[in-house]
């Protein structure tokens, strides 16, 4: 049984995470898709391809890339190379206090390029990336013409 794991699952969006992949084969040829959905609808993803070491795990902090959205060695590459279904897109959080983006990690077998609905992933998970942290309050800044958001710590 594969297993896809998020350490911390819940974070914030500036902190790192680490991202591990157990149960494939050894040497065994994945892709590891990352995407979600913002509060507009349109889907952002990364697919990046990796071979399983000897033990049958895939750790991008530790593993480089083979290709995809990305090559090398990026401990948080799956988040940052997130690109946009749609031309001309960006990733903007506009609820930053109310909920996270929630990121699906999924691997599957070979080297998946496409978007095909049969796809079945071998395994999968969430996680959460907040932009405020809790007990954080916001306070709307509005003086003149200028305008803005205040943000104090607990």
């Amino acid at each position: 049984m594969v297993e896809v794991t998020v350490t911390p699952r819940c974070s914030l969006a500036d902190r790192p995470v680490q991202i591990r992949v157990r149960g494939l084969s050894p040497s065994q040829l994945v892709t590891l898709r990352a995407w979600l959905k913002d509060e507009q609808g349109e889907c952002f993803q990364s697919r990046t391809f990796f071979r399983a070491d000897g033990a049958g795990e895939v750790d991008p902090g530790l593993h480089a890339a083979l290709g995809g959205s990305y090559s090398g060695v990026w401990p948080m590459g799956p988040f940052w190379f997130l690109q946009p279904d749609t031309l001309f897109r960006r990733l903007v959080k506009r609820d930053v206090a109310g909920s996270p983006f929630r990121v699906r990690l999924e691997v599957l077998d070979g080297l998946c390029l496409g978007t095909d609905p049969r796809e079945q992933p071998l395994g999968s998970c969430e996680a959460e990336r907040w932009y405020v942290g809790p007990g954080v309050q916001r306070v709307p800044i509005r003086q003149g013409r200028v305008r803005g958001a205040l943000f104090l710590p607990p």
